[in-house]
């Protein structure tokens, strides 16, 4: 399965999320850019299902208070080149 398919279960549990608790988070109460749903859906569309989830919960271990917070996105995966 590729990693963008295996991603969709990822997906639709962010979309579920934000339709029920997310409702309840007041908007601009985000220390980062994009908001951490915004990034998740990012995460699991580019790492897919299980590189996406690490990456969201490495998110929101980082999102405290402590944390300065700013841009903080996805970055694209470095595929390797198979030779011919």
């Amino acid at each position: 399965m590729r990693a963008a398919g295996a991603g969709a279960i990822g997906i639709v549990l962010v979309h579920a999320w934000r339709r029920t608790v997310g409702v309840l988070v007041p908007p601009g109460t985000c220390k980062f850019h994009p908001s951490c749903s915004e990034y998740a859906l990012d995460a699991f569309r580019e790492a897919g299902l299980a590189r996406g989830a690490g990456l969201v919960v490495w998110r929101l271990l980082r999102c405290n208070p402590w944390s300065h917070g700013g841009v903080d996105r996805v970055r694209p995966r470095e595929r390797a080149e198979r030779p011919a």
